[in-house]
């Protein structure tokens, strides 16, 4: 049986409507448990999930929402990091597919802030709502066929 996803882009919308101080609340939280804390959080989330799974995922989102910029374009997280201009290394995505909840999430916010990649959001969304050894691998070979097929392009 195939959960319902949620409306990710309703989700992106909300975020970019909370006023500036709100988005900074969520910007500055180091751990995903931190947003627990955070009354922004409970703006975006607004029983929006009644299971725990639901929750956790939702919190994974919410998580990494302040560090990407939607385009309607088929960017994936993985595409955008391989095509980074200052690169993102094979080793640092290595170290999120290897480690445990939360430091492998919070791995892969530090990366995101730092790339502030424009992905489609609903693709990470769902990447992210999953968040398993299987969307891992997911993102790891989204990212190699991104650098063979770019560099196949040039």
């Amino acid at each position: 049986m195939e959960h319902q996803l949620p409306d990710f882009m309703l989700l992106y919308n909300a975020w970019r409507q909370l006023s500036p101080g709100q988005q900074a609340e969520l910007r500055r939280v180091s751990k995903p448990d931190e947003l627990l804390g955070t009354p922004a959080f409970y703006r975006l989330f607004s029983g929006a999930a009644k299971e725990e799974w639901g929750k956790k995922a939702l919190q994974r989102l919410i998580f990494c929402l302040p560090c990407v910029t939607h385009t309607d374009k088929q960017v994936s997280i993985g595409a955008a990091l391989a095509r980074y201009e200052r690169g993102v290394s094979e080793k640092r995505l290595f170290q999120i597919i290897r480690s445990e909840a939360p430091n492998d999430l919070i791995q892969m916010r530090r990366i995101l802030k730092m790339v502030e990649p424009v992905i489609n959001w609903p693709m990470a969304a769902k990447l992210l709502w999953y968040w398993n050894t299987r969307s891992k691998r997911d993102l790891l070979e989204d990212y190699f066929m991104s650098q063979t097929a770019d560099k196949k392009a040039s």
